[in-house]
């Protein structure tokens, strides 16, 4: 990929930027009267700096704020491509600088997964609210921390899918499967969910041989690499393609991934716990480099079974056909209990979740347990066998190979 497409046009994002944030700068000069109906207060307004301004920069403040009926104000942006003009009261390379501005409320963080963690558990400890690209982590240790984070500060995280928000889960048939799920009832569940194709396997491989490059003047290339290795610059590794490499994604599971697992996550009540075996179908993996796979098989300890299936490489899984919850499922006795309980609550956005200081529906829970689905089936390909793993001690059992997958080590003096 070439750098010219990719160049950060500052004075365009500038400008960008000041018009999504231009309502609400408006508002914050007049006196709420005076606004007329339907128009957002000064004090409804959330003030957000962008951690990440590349292509997805500022789109899950105007997606999961605006779209949701808030409004934002971007005061201020971070970004490693700023290193020629950083450094002034708005722009910065650095995104601890960022996130000490006590004048920020939201946090948006749209950086390559490698850089998700930190800048959101520095948020947070700072005060501020969350909006974090998918995939929420790098590696599961990350996930966990970013949790225990949410909780320990009382923020307010939200991952950047919107299937949770779905109409479709409130379905009468997909409240009723997550009340069967919930209930805990269903021991011996035989539900199958396959995904088949989507997944942009092939798009997003690495390269195994690339040129060394020359580092672009403005690139923070130290701090682009970060807490993962630091590796030689090649412009692959920059923008959309990084996802090929295991060093800052997860090639194409983990890029979209998220968006058709966390769904199916909340569908059948998952939100708690992780698959404790995990089998994959791929040819041997590069140390460095994602790349080809067939299917993940991954199961939970009720049964329950969720399929990625590529279609981009092998024969396609056939092991288990799609089948959905049923009641049917349970005795009639269990029947009654499930048709007694009352439905899940609504989840909330994110605007809405600021407001009510609750969980939001995508929150860091949540999101770390569909990202856990994506990592464990990447460690079942890069390992090449099939895994087990605890949901609650959360590792790999009896493969300190895998296990090391689990929580990598950090590049100092980045640590979790």
């Amino acid at each position: 990929m070439q750098r010219a497409k990719h160049r950060l046009d500052r004075r365009r994002f500038l400008k960008t930027s000041a018009a999504a944030g231009a309502g609400a700068a408006a508002f914050s000069i007049v006196p709420r009267n005076v606004l007329g109906q339907g128009q957002t207060p000064p004090s409804e307004v959330l003030r957000a700096g962008l951690v990440g301004c590349g292509g997805q920069g500022g789109e899950d403040l105007r997606s999961y704020i605006t779209g949701a009926g808030g409004q934002f104000q971007l005061v201020a942006r971070c970004d490693v491509r700023f290193r020629d003009r950083a450094d002034d009261e708005q722009v910065f390379t650095d995104f601890r600088r960022l996130v000490e501005r006590k004048d920020i409320d939201v946090v948006s963080v749209a950086t390559p997964p490698g850089w998700h963690a930190l800048p959101s558990i520095a948020a947070m400890e700072a005060g501020k609210d969350v909006l974090c690209e998918k995939p929420m982590t790098r590696f599961i240790a990350e996930g966990r921390a970013v949790a225990d984070a949410e909780r320990r500060f009382g923020r307010v995280f939200h991952l950047g899918t919107a299937g949770r928000l779905s109409g479709s889960l409130r379905s009468e048939q997909a409240l009723l499967t997550q009340k069967i799920m919930a209930s805990g009832l269903l021991k011996d569940c035989k539900g199958v969910h396959i995904k088949r194709g989507g997944l942009k396997v092939r798009l997003w491989s690495g390269k195994v041989r690339y040129d060394v490059q020359e580092v672009p003047p403005n690139l923070d290339w130290d701090f682009y690499c970060g807490p993962a290795p630091f590796r030689p610059y090649n412009s692959h590794r920059v923008g959309g393609t990084h996802r090929g490499y295991w060093d800052h994604e997860g090639g194409g599971l983990a890029d979209m991934g998220q968006h058709h697992f966390a769904p199916q996550q909340s569908l059948y009540a998952k939100d708690a716990t992780s698959p404790v075996e995990i089998e994959a179908h791929a040819p041997p993996a590069h140390p460095e480099c994602c790349a080809m796979w067939g299917w993940v098989e991954l199961t939970y300890a009720d049964g329950l079974t969720f399929v990625m299936d590529s279609g981009e490489w092998g024969e396609p899984y056939d092991r288990k056909k799609p089948r959905p919850v049923s009641l049917s499922d349970l005795s009639e006795e269990d029947q009654r209990k499930v048709l007694a309980m009352p439905d899940p609550e609504r989840p909330l956005t994110f605007v809405e979740a600021v407001k009510q200081r609750k969980l939001s529906a995508n929150h860091a829970e949540a999101a770390h347990r569909s990202a856990t689905v994506l990592h464990l089936a990447n460690i079942a390909i890069r390992t090449g066998r099939k895994i087990r793993y605890d949901p609650v001690k959360e590792e790999v059992i009896g493969d300190e190979e895998a296990n090391r997958l689990v929580y990598q080590p950090m590049r100092a003096p980045w640590r979790l």
